[in-house]
C-alpha cells in the first residue's frame, strides 16, 4: 500500500517526518514524499535547518485514489504554507470525502481546519491548536494519541515529537485495518 506524506517545501518538523516514514517501511507499506513544489524539501529541527528529502510527486499531480492513506507531519510552517495552497487542501479533503484514513501530529491539524474536515470529530494537536480546532466544530482533547472514528474515514492525531512512538504504531496499525477493509 502506497501512503502520502504530504509537506511543504519548507517547514515540516523533521523528525514528525522521519520517524513516520520508517515506520510505513518497517510495516511494509510504501511511503511517498508529496509536497506543493517538485525538487526537494527543507526540514528542520524546531528553528533549526535540518536535512533536506526528495519530493516524489506534486500535490498537483497526486491522486488520493493512489494511496492507501494520509500522514501529515508537523512543524508550525509546514501545515501553515499547506493551508494556502489549494491543491494541498483539496488532496487532503479527499481523504476524507473517500473514506481513507489520515494521521495528523502536531501543528499539522491547521491543514485539516482549513480543509473543513473537523466539524464532529475529536482529536489532539499541539496545545496551541486547540481553540481553532473547537472554532472549526471539533473537539480537542489533551491525548498522546486519538483515534476518532466519527466521520467516513479514520482520523488519527497526535500532539507533539514525545507522542511519536505511540502515533506511529497507532497510524500504522490503522491503515492496515484501513486497507484490508477496502
Amino acid at each position: 500500500m502506497q501512503i502520502a506524506f504530504l509537506v511543504a517545501p519548507e517547514g515540516v518538523e523533521q523528525v514528525e517526518l522521519t520517524e513516520p516514514w520508517q515506520a510505513v517501511l518497517d510495516s511494509g507499506d510504501v511511503p511517498q514524499l508529496v509536497s506543493t513544489k517538485s525538487g526537494r524539501i527543507q526540514a528542520f529541527h524546531h528553528l533549526d535547518k535540518a536535512d533536506t528529502f526528495s519530493v516524489d510527486r506534486t500535490v498537483a499531480a497526486a491522486e488520493v485514489t493512489e494511496y492507501g492513506g494520509l500522514v501529515l507531519p508537523g512543524g508550525v510552517a509546514n501545515p501553515d504554507a499547506l493551508r494556502m495552497d489549494k491543491d494541498a487542501v483539496a488532496f487532503v479533503r479527499g481523504f476524507f470525502e473517500r473514506g481513507r484514513p489520515v494521521a495528523a501530529i502536531c501543528h499539522a491539524p491547521w491543514t485539516l481546519i482549513e480543509a473543513d474536515v473537523v466539524r464532529g470529530r475529536t482529536l489532539t494537536s499541539w496545545p496551541s491548536l486547540q481553540t481553532d480546532i473547537r472554532n472549526a466544530g471539533g473537539t480537542w482533547v489533551d491525548e498522546q494519541v486519538k483515534v476518532c472514528t466519527a466521520g467516513r474515514n479514520t482520523l488519527i492525531t497526535s500532539r507533539k515529537p514525545g507522542d511519536l512512538k505511540a502515533f506511529c504504531a497507532t497510524f500504522v496499525a490503522e491503515f492496515a485495518r484501513a486497507g484490508r477493509a477496502a
